[in-house]
């Protein structure tokens, strides 16, 4: 598997090696030994999640606070998206930055999105199944949010707003500035 730095401190893009013959592919979608060895030692996955959306559907910009904040590692099962992660740590340098990668079934590419950071996707092709890892339990109390058009992030969501499918809860976040960070 190859790690890449991205921009952000803490956030990497994992590319899996991929094996292909005659009969379909194989990779290691996760390891341990080397997720721990090449991006952090300090996280322990306890839960997976997958999504189902349709072409449009605009999920974020999300996290949790406190005791639940959550590190995710994050892949696309079936599809495309424009995966963004937003630095929410205070202290960091890149605070307030994003990054944004596209994941798809396709490329196989993987993004490993630290605690401490705001994550959300759109979904690029006609559907898309959205699988992650989080290395804490969810607690409705300690989720949080930013709005998704925030003008001082600039995020380019590579479709154009009139096509998004957002959410009513996700329509009324904050911005970045007004948010709850801690």
């Amino acid at each position: 598997m190859k790690v890449l730095e991205t921009k952000l401190k803490d956030c990497f893009i994992l590319e899996p090696n991929v094996f292909n013959d005659s009969r379909g592919y194989f990779f290691e979608s996760f390891n341990a030994k080397t997720f721990i060895e090449h991006v952090n030692s300090k996280t322990v996955f306890l839960q997976d999640n997958e999504s189902f959306s349709t072409k449009g559907v605009l999920r974020g910009l999300h996290y949790q606070t406190g005791e639940y904040a959550q590190a995710k590692l994050v892949r696309v099962v079936q599809g495309s998206v424009l995966d963004v992660a937003v630095d929410l740590r205070q202290d960091s340098k890149t605070f307030g930055q994003h990054v944004a990668v596209e994941l798809s079934a396709e490329n196989k590419k993987q993004l490993f999105v630290p605690r401490g950071f705001a994550h959300g996707f759109i979904v690029l092709s006609d559907t898309a199944i959205f699988s992650y890892k989080c290395d804490n339990y969810y607690n409705k109390a300690s989720e949080a949010g930013i709005i998704y058009n925030d003008k001082d992030l600039k995020i380019d969501w590579k479709l154009n707003e009139s096509d998004f499918l957002v959410s009513d809860k996700d329509l009324v976040l904050p911005t970045l500035k007004n948010a709850k960070l801690s």
